[in-house]
């Protein structure tokens, strides 16, 4: 089975798709075969690789719909070396579907998909959700970006007391890869500040590199290349490179 990575923040706004994006191509990069699955049905995972979902398009929200659907169907290559996507439907719903935690975890043992990748990467949606518990349910590794913002932080604590209840319960294979602070900066008061709070109440070896302010991956965004491709120089870059070569040894 692929080592699985969700990245999850309750709040949105937190920059769980750039990290989602970003990571599944370091790991790719770094020779890893990789398949990026976006929850999240506003499908920002497909913009970031560049490729356009039409309509009739397989998605990933399928196997929530009809207990006949294959996740392998939604897989599609991208322009980029060992990195796959199975793409959102925008059209989905969050809230709709079949109420069962364990749809994702049963599609992710799919022949195919055992065979082809190394890692899955599961970009979630900010609600809780059946989306939300069928990542959880699926995930081996848990990585938490968060702006250094106060309402940030209220985003982490109601993310964690989810957490607890999955690793004791459906899921207690799952770990905490990190708290990852997102678009940081160590001269700013509140920045510094939030992120003391959260390591002062989760532990300093919990917090991952920081990845810098960069307007750099904004910009990847809209060219529609992880930032590695867009601006390999970059201090966006060379932080993602960092956080990719950390998670790459918990998939080896």
């Amino acid at each position: 089975m692929a080592v699985t990575i969700v990245v999850s923040n309750r709040k949105g706004g937190t920059g769980k798709t750039t990290v989602s994006v970003n990571v599944a191509a370091e790991l790719a990069a770094l020779g890893l075969r990789v398949l990026l699955i976006d929850l999240d049905s506003q499908g920002h995972c497909a913009v970031g690789l560049g490729i356009k979902v039409s309509k009739g398009t397989p998605t990933v929200h399928d196997i929530f719909r009809r207990t006949d659907a294959r996740l392998a169907t939604a897989v599609q290559p991208t322009a980029f070396d060992n990195l796959a996507l199975a793409p959102a439907d925008p059209l989905f719903e969050h809230g709709e579907g079949l109420r069962d935690e364990g749809l994702l975890k049963r599609a992710l043992a799919e022949e195919e998909i055992v065979t082809n990748f190394d890692v899955v990467i599961l970009d979630t949606p900010p609600s809780l959700d059946i989306l939300l518990l069928n990542a959880l349910t699926a995930a081996n590794w848990v990585v938490v970006p968060f702006v250094p913002h106060p309402l940030s932080s209220e985003g982490v604590k109601q993310l964690m007391r989810v957490l607890f209840k999955i690793i004791s319960g459906t899921n207690q294979q799952l770990k905490l890869a990190g708290f990852l602070p997102m678009m940081g900066n160590d001269h700013i008061r509140i920045h510094r500040t939030v992120t003391g709070d959260v390591a002062n109440q989760f532990g300093v070896s919990r917090l991952l590199p920081i990845i810098r302010n960069d307007i750099r991956l904004s910009e990847s965004f809209a060219a529609g290349k992880p930032i590695r491709y867009y601006a390999p120089k970059s201090r966006a870059a060379e932080d993602f490179a960092q956080l990719g070569t950390f998670l790459a040894q918990l998939c080896r």
